[in-house]
C-alpha cells in the first residue's frame, strides 16, 4: 500500500518556512521518494503569513497546487494559532480524520473550547515540538527553527533519512539547485552572518535537524506513518 502525505506548512515571514519546505521535499527525493512543493505568501516581510504545500509519497505524484485537506499540518509559529496568522483559518481547517498537527511550542497550548472540541471530533493528534528552543540550544540561533521542524517531520513520515536530509541542507546552503526569492535570499544573508564559515552554518543546521529527529523518535511520533498510510490513500 502506498505511503502518501499531504502536508500544509504555516508560519510567519522570517522563519524560513519556504526554505524548510524545499529542503524537506528535496530530502524525500534524495531518499528515493517523490515530492512536489508549492509555496504561498503575500508580502515578503517579517511576521507576515506564509504557507507552503508539500506532497510526499513513495509513488509518483500527479497533483500540484494548494492543499485543502492535509494529512499533516506544521505550525512553525504559535501566532498562527493565537493571532490567526495564516491563510487557512482555523489553523486545522481541512485536516483529515486522525491527522497530525506538529506545532512549534515548548508544551501543550491552551486552545479555544470550540477548537478543542473540533480537533477531538476528528481524533487529531497534536505533537508539540520545542523547535525554537532546540534551535537556540543546539545552534545558538532561532533561525534554525525550520530545521527542527523538518527534522521531526522526517521521522514522522518515514519517507526520508538523515543522510538524504543532510545532502538537501548542504545543497541548499551551497546554492545548488535552488531558486530563491529576494526575501529568502536576504534571510540567508542574515543567517550566514551569524557564523564564521559556511561549513559551520551547515553543521549547526544539521545538528538541529538531528536533534529534532531524535526528539520525534524518542516520543514515539515516528510510528505515525503506520496509521497514516491508509488515511493517505483515502
Amino acid at each position: 500500500m502506498a505511503i502518501r502525505f499531504n502536508i500544509r506548512m504555516a508560519g510567519v515571514g522570517g522563519q524560513g518556512v519556504v526554505t524548510g519546505s524545499h529542503i524537506f521535499s528535496t530530502g524525500v527525493i534524495n531518499a528515493g521518494g517523490e515530492s512536489t512543493i508549492v509555496p504561498f505568501y503575500g508580502s515578503e516581510k517579517r511576521m507576515a503569513p506564509v504557507e507552503s504545500y508539500v506532497r510526499v509519497s513513495d509513488e509518483p505524484i500527479y497533483e500540484i497546487g494548494e492543499i485543502t485537506f492535509p494529512h499533516i499540518i506544521m505550525i512553525f509559529h504559535p501566532q498562527v494559532i493565537t493571532h490567526g496568522k495564516s491563510y487557512t483559518n482555523p489553523f486545522y481547517y481541512g485536516l483529515k480524520k486522525e491527522g497530525v498537527a506538529l506545532i512549534n511550542h515548548d508544551g501543550p497550548m491552551r486552545l479555544e473550547p470550540d477548537q478543542e472540541r473540533e480537533l477531538k471530533e476528528i481524533n487529531a493528534r497534536l505533537f508539540y515540538l520545542p523547535a525554537t528552543t532546540l534551535s537556540l540550544d543546539v545552534a545558538g540561533i532561532d533561525l534554525a527553527t525550520n530545521m527542527a521542524m523538518i527534522g521531526a517531520m522526517g521521522a514522522i513520515t518515514g519517507l526520508t533519512n538523515m543522510d538524504a536530509l543532510a545532502q538537501a541542507v548542504k545543497d541548499r546552503f551551497l546554492g545548488k539547485g535552488f531558486v530563491v526569492s529576494g526575501g529568502t535570499a536576504a534571510l540567508d544573508s542574515v543567517v550566514e552572518r551569524k557564523f564564521k564559515k559556511k561549513q559551520e552554518l551547515i553543521d549547526k543546521n544539521l545538528a538541529v535537524v538531528k536533534a529534532a529527529w531524535d526528539y520525534a523518535v524518542d516520543n514515539g511520533w515516528a510510528k505515525v506513518k503506520e496509521g497514516a498510510t491508509s488515511a493517505a490513500t483515502a
